[in-house]
């Protein structure tokens, strides 16, 4: 009997105690859970703010040609100036593990007729996969290699003259459309493609020009992991006033470690493509010829000393040198331009968060044409740059 009473009261203790630790676990758990919604709440939206500010002086060394590089005549021009090139702010919200929303605008745009400038960047990213993701809205097309980075970390002092080129033919800078990207590998090759779809107008814009799209396409192939040799392949085509555009070209990158201190950084990029934007600012009358005849083409290369100081607040030292050769109308009228842009770069900080810049910018033109821009020159260009 005294077993039994025992028995019996140890197998109470054992059920309250399973029922203490059940309700325990319980309770536990929904606290679990309800900490995971609290966090999951106040997890999203993530917010990230950035800037850059770029101040430069510019001064021309050639008599007759202002700091835009324009030809003067009658001698009255602006040689030398301060300016505010750059006052960029954005700010990017991660609404989810796989969305987040992008806006930047470049203040400095401000300075004179904003229409069609200001906001640069405004889209939204959708991560479909871990490997291929969606993108809507203003941003950079899969077209060129200096689509891929910002202007912040640009080698040299600003973007080649071609960006600006095929940007106002639509397949360079912001543009409004919609891409996707995939990241994949062959073999054990890493490869990236993009492929876009825009309007080819240009930012800011109210709606396209024509029906007609343009579709770019771009595929980047890792060459080398040991001196990250990169190949890009670029393309595109699309209709502008119902008249058939294409461009294409290709782009090599590669890094090469000359001692613990020293790096060397290539780039090379090439183009050729439909100038439409120069035949259809023509008159009717003025276009002698079809469009196909108006194209432009052009190559650039970009080479980058880096020698990593470390000496107080200074933080490398970098010298590179771009030469350029472009024609916008190789075919009609052709008017060569060659570039050549040295720059002296001290880095403060790290990731340019602090930098100041000297260049020289030296254009050569097959042919001066007086009052115009197509005109030799050279600008001292003094830049001090600091981004958060």
């Amino acid at each position: 009997m005294d077993i039994f009473r025992y028995f019996q009261n140890a197998v109470l203790k054992i059920s309250f105690l399973i029922c203490l630790l059940s309700s325990d676990s319980v309770f536990s758990q929904t606290s679990q859970a309800d900490e995971n919604e609290k966090k999951e709440a106040t997890t999203y939206p993530k917010f990230s703010v950035k800037g850059l500010f770029q101040g430069q002086y510019v001064a021309s060394l050639n008599t007759n040609v202002d700091i835009n590089g324009l030809h003067h005549s009658d001698g009255e021009e602006v040689s030398n100036t301060f300016l505010v090139k750059r006052g960029r702010l954005q700010v990017k919200a991660i609404i989810s593990d796989r969305t987040d929303v992008t806006m930047s605008v470049n203040l400095a745009d401000f300075k004179s007729d904003p229409k069609n400038k200001v906001l640069e960047n405004a889209y939204i990213s959708y991560k479909l996969t871990d490997k291929i993701s969606l993108t809507a809205g203003q941003f950079r097309p899969f077209f060129g290699l200096e689509n891929t980075y910002p202007i912040d970390i640009v080698k040299s002092i600003d973007f080649s003259n071609q960006y600006y080129e095929f940007g106002n033919n639509g397949w360079e800078s912001f543009q409004i459309g919609a891409s996707v990207s995939v990241r994949d590998s062959i073999g054990r090759m890493p490869v990236q493609y993009g492929l876009t779809v825009f309007n080819g107008n240009g930012r800011n814009q109210n709606n396209d020009k024509d029906n007609g799209k343009q579709y770019a396409g771009r595929v980047l192939f890792r060459l080398s992991e040991k001196n990250n040799v990169n190949l890009g392949l670029n393309g595109g085509l699309g209709q502008v006033f119902h008249k058939d555009v294409y461009a294409a070209g290709f782009d090599i990158t590669s890094n090469f470690s000359l001692s613990e201190k020293f790096l060397l950084e290539l780039q090379l990029e090439a183009k050729q493509g439909t100038n439409h934007n120069l035949f259809f600012n023509l008159q009717p009358e003025e276009r002698i010829y079809n469009l196909n005849r108006y194209q432009t083409r052009g190559f650039y290369f970009l080479p980058n000393l880096r020698y990593d100081i470390q000496y107080r607040r200074l933080s490398s030292i970098e010298f590179s040198c771009r030469y350029e050769y472009l024609d916008s109308s190789y075919r009609v009228n052709s008017n060569l331009r060659q570039t050549w842009l040295p720059m002296l770069s001290l880095e403060f900080l790290k990731s340019y968060n602090a930098r100041i810049q000297l260049a020289m910018q030296i254009d050569d033109y097959k042919m001066n044409v007086p009052d115009t821009p197509k005109y030799d020159n050279k600008l001292f260009i003094l830049q001090v740059q600091s981004r958060f």
